[in-house]
């Protein structure tokens, strides 16, 4: 994936319109260490998420630099869910394999957070204190895998909010992911959610 980050690295905290967070119920990062003004103020956009009654996520996506760093730490404490991918959680966690990334995020004081790991063709893991589920994608004639990892986290997102179990969300969110495969591009073969709902 080739990313064009135009003006990505110049949004600022003060720019985010504060009147927004009286209509919705959720704030999600997503590209985490390209946005180089924002990332520092993460911690604080979250928390006044959560003062407004809003649930937050993030999904890091790749460090170019590969420093896995950037206050990140801050960030994940603030996050309700963290959806990163296996290479993602391996790097930030600093861990050799899934099983020990998700000890790690529970020992660094994170039980209380939801965590989603997306595994691609082998599905995708998530825990939440003492719970944990793992769910499968779906065979689908794959096209092009772009944007299968912001379909993913939608559908969890989704299940989220809704209040489903932790299960039922995963399932949703590897569906989502699957059927985004589809088409070229990262919008084409999106979901609807009576589409992704059918393979509940």
């Amino acid at each position: 994936i080739l990313t064009y980050s135009g003006a990505i690295g110049a949004l600022r905290l003060d720019e985010i319109d504060r009147s927004l967070f009286a209509r919705a119920r959720h704030v999600h990062i997503g590209s985490y260490f390209l946005l180089d003004a924002l990332r520092p103020d993460v911690p604080q956009l979250f928390d006044a998420a959560h003062a407004n009654g809003m649930t937050t996520s993030i999904d890091t996506n790749y460090d170019p630099a590969e420093r896995w760093d950037g206050g990140v730490a801050d960030a994940l404490a603030r996050a309700d869910i963290f959806l990163p991918n296996e290479a993602e959680l391996l790097a930030i966690l600093r861990c050799e394999s899934v099983d020990a990334g998700l000890r790690a995020f529970s020992a660094a004081g994170l039980s209380e957070r939801t965590l989603v790991v997306k595994l691609g063709v082998r599905g995708a893991i998530a825990q939440h204190g003492e719970q944990r589920a793992q769910a499968d994608g779906i065979r689908v004639d794959v096209v092009d895998t772009v944007g299968a990892g912001d379909s993913f986290d939608a559908g969890f997102v989704y299940g989220f909010l809704a209040g489903w179990p932790l299960a039922r969300s995963l399932r949703l969110a590897c569906v989502c992911g699957s059927l985004s495969t589809r088409a070229a591009g990262g919008t084409g073969a999106q979901a609807t959610l009576s589409e992704a709902e059918a393979f509940l």
